[in-house]
């Protein structure tokens, strides 16, 4: 247990690395994210041996949940987008273009993985039919003339609309998993 919990908290550092590097493009922090399925939560029991469940798509990181059923992640950079993850409209803050972006990329994903439930159960023994996204995309840090708790609560409402895909920053993700560690 003790080799475990210093396993996670030398791979949380290691991700930590990649997500805080202006320069990490999407390949680096997939590499990063590579095999510490644990840091998305509890309900995942492991990563699937294969990104490409459908002709045509390979997937970022395809989660397997205890239940069998799968969590595509879609990672996006974290310091280093081409825009912003917000921006004021009106007399609020509102998704921009890169999350509406990458959540249509996710929600595409998961219209073929519903049409391919069948040959996708029969031919890796994954469950689909209750298959979820997670679209993990930027970092308040690189958005600096946003509140950190603005950006969080334009995507918390964002993902009450949606109904099987959430959107995560690299910081909530980073945070939540080292609370699981028991902190800092």
């Amino acid at each position: 247990m003790l080799l475990q919990h210093a396993q996670r908290r030398a791979g949380l550092a290691a991700l930590r690395k990649v997500v805080e590097n202006p320069e990490a493009l999407e390949r680096d922090l997939q590499q990063a994210l590579q095999g510490q399925f644990w840091i998305f939560g509890g309900e995942y029991a492991g990563e699937a041996a294969r990104r490409r469940l459908v002709p045509g798509d390979e997937v970022d990181i395809p989660l397997i949940r205890g239940d069998g059923s799968v969590t595509i992640v879609e990672i996006k950079r974290a310091m280093a987008l081409p825009g912003p993850l917000v921006k004021r409209y009106r007399n609020g803050w509102i998704p921009s273009a890169q999350i509406h972006d990458a959540v249509g990329q996710a929600l595409n994903y998961l219209v073929r993985l519903d049409e391919q439930r069948l040959t996708i159960l029969n031919q890796f023994g994954l469950e689909t039919r209750w298959a979820r996204a997670l679209v993990l995309v930027g970092h308040p840090a690189a958005q600096p003339g946003v509140p950190e708790g603005a950006i969080n609560e334009v995507l918390r409402t964002a993902n009450t609309h949606l109904s099987r895909i959430d959107v995560l920053t690299y910081k909530e993700l980073l945070d939540n998993a080292e609370r699981s560690l028991g902190g800092p």
